[in-house]
């Protein structure tokens, strides 16, 4: 093989390194906390966004908030449970922009139950919606990432969002299915990059630990429990939706394609601390 001789341009190569202009992202799961703040995030770097999830009503909401912003959008129904509509709205983000070049899955649930209460309908449901359908997605959008080949180059980013349960359990709570589905996740984005990595398409993860949305509100607000979290977390305070945005920025750029099959923990030094 002949090596590839490094360019040293870099008035012209490291001027577009974070750009996503015209680049088409489709993000499931875009309406929640962390999925919005993404959107955005994505849209303002140039990129085309399609907003996705089950709930039609949100995705429209915000995908005309962001129009109305000036940038270019699009809402998309999907439930990913349902392996043809994950295969179906894939398509229909390629009918409506022309390309499907970034995937940015901001799907997850938990339902919490003690190990000794955890019930097979429970487990099925979080393993459905975390590691079932990032599997599914992952393939939906690859598919259209290889068939987009232009000149014989593909040009492809896939990032999935996961947890610091990906790597660490958590003492007094019922998260059996949770670090389970979200462990997985990690080991497949290792798989789905090397498989997909020859074709210059990455697989990526961000894992944060709480992250201070509406979702976990009720929790951070509590003063016992907020002063518990924060004791355990370096930096010393909760993570804020721009402190997961950037990483996830990285990660879809093209400053970022000699990346590949990592799992960034955004967790303000608790996985360098336990």
């Amino acid at each position: 093989m002949k090596p590839v001789t490094p360019s040293l341009d870099f008035g012209r190569d490291l001027r577009d390194l974070h750009t996503l202009q015209d680049k088409v992202a489709w993000v499931p799961g875009g309406y929640g906390g962390l999925g919005e703040a993404i959107c955005w995030g994505l849209a303002m770097q140039g990129a085309r966004v399609v907003v996705s999830g089950r709930d039609e009503a949100k995705a429209l909401r915000l995908s005309n908030s962001l129009k109305d912003a000036g940038f270019d959008a699009l809402a998309l129904p999907v439930d990913v449970h349902n392996v043809s509509e994950i295969r179906d709205a894939a398509d229909h983000v390629v009918t409506g922009f022309g390309s499907l070049d970034v995937l940015v899955n901001c799907v997850g649930i938990q339902i919490e139950q003690p190990l000794q209460e955890v019930t097979e309908e429970a487990f099925d449901e979080v393993y459905a919606t975390n590691l079932k359908a990032a599997m599914f997605l992952g393939q939906a959008a690859a598919r259209h990432q290889l068939a987009g080949a232009t000149d014989g180059v593909t040009w492809g980013r896939q990032v999935h969002l996961l947890s610091v349960r990906s790597q660490l359990g958590i003492r007094k709570r019922g998260y059996s299915a949770y670090c389970s589905t979200k462990g997985g996740m990690a080991l497949l984005i290792k798989q789905h990059a090397v498989e997909l990595a020859p074709q210059g398409i990455t697989v990526n993860g961000v894992a944060p630990t709480f992250v201070y949305t509406e979702l976990i509100r009720y929790i951070v607000e509590d003063p016992a429990y907020h002063d518990s979290l924060v004791s355990r977390i370096p930096v010393g305070r909760i993570a804020d939706p721009k402190d997961v945005v950037a990483p996830v920025l990285f990660f879809c750029s093209p400053g970022a394609g000699f990346v590949t099959g990592q799992t960034l923990y955004v967790d303000g030094g608790i996985t360098a601390s336990q």
